[in-house]
């Protein structure tokens, strides 16, 4: 059974833009993306979106539904009230390219500048071994899609441009808890953390977690570890002391 809805959506570039409303019919089962989809093809035919598998797995779609971040994909229509004026926007953190399409190209430089796996050295045997629960530990920072919608709630980032070259972001503190909970990497990213990945600016909110499609628990088993894992090394009066009394 079809459902009529009224889908506000941003048009325009960096230079300016506006809402613009489009009559849609919704078919059962669709979601947020047919619909721009078929907006697409009957009313707009120049509306540029991003996507991809619209399986909720490559986090290409996303977007601001009713002030929500979200992946339009995964938000069906039968959410919705029939009638009911949905808006859909970017997402607001990152530069504005054309209509839903933002540029999130800070991602990826932020991900370039951390520290890669340093794997130990291996074993007599020539083999490396893990417990299963140091592995289990890390597989959940896998399933991270880089929908960015972490990024995009971030107060840090997304009010005060000026954080952008200092704070990395919660993306970034995924993908830096990964790496420093590897059962086999040796490297130290303790003063990235605290210099260059500016983790100290976050105040763990959790909105971050909120959002997440993957249901990553980014604050509490990402963030928060990190954080005390920065705290231990600089912060920590026993360990300072032994330092000062080291010479380290």
């Amino acid at each position: 059974m079809a459902s009529e809805f009224t889908m506000r959506v941003w048009r325009g570039d960096i230079s300016g833009g506006e809402f613009k409303d489009y009559r849609v019919e919704a078919q059962e089962g669709m979601v947020v993306l047919d619909v721009i989809h078929t907006i697409q093809a009957t009313q707009a035919p120049d509306l540029a979106v991003r996507w991809n598998c619209k399986a909720g797995k490559c986090g290409s779609c996303s977007a601001e539904i009713n002030g929500k971040p979200r992946l339009m994909c995964m938000t069906r229509m039968n959410l919705f009230e029939p009638g009911e004026t949905i808006t859909i926007s970017p997402i607001q953190t990152f530069p504005l390219l054309r209509d839903l399409v933002t540029d999130v190209s800070f991602n990826y430089e932020k991900a370039k500048s951390i520290p890669a796996l340093k794997l130990k050295a291996k074993e007599a045997d020539g083999t490396r071994r893990m417990y299963q629960d140091d592995v289990d530990r890390v597989q959940e920072f896998h399933k991270c899609i880089e929908c960015f919608l972490c990024q995009d709630v971030c107060h840090v980032i997304r009010d005060h441009e000026d954080n952008k070259p200092e704070f990395a972001g919660p993306r970034s503190f995924v993908r830096l808890a990964s790496l420093e909970m590897h059962p086999l990497d040796e490297e130290d990213r303790r003063e990235f953390l605290k210099s260059d990945a500016g983790l100290g600016y976050c105040n763990i909110t959790k909105c971050c977690t909120e959002v997440c499609p993957e249901g990553i628990h980014i604050t509490d088993n990402a963030i928060i570890p990190l954080k005390e894992r920065v705290v231990d090394a600089y912060y920590d009066p026993v360990v300072w002391l032994m330092n000062k009394l080291t010479g380290k």
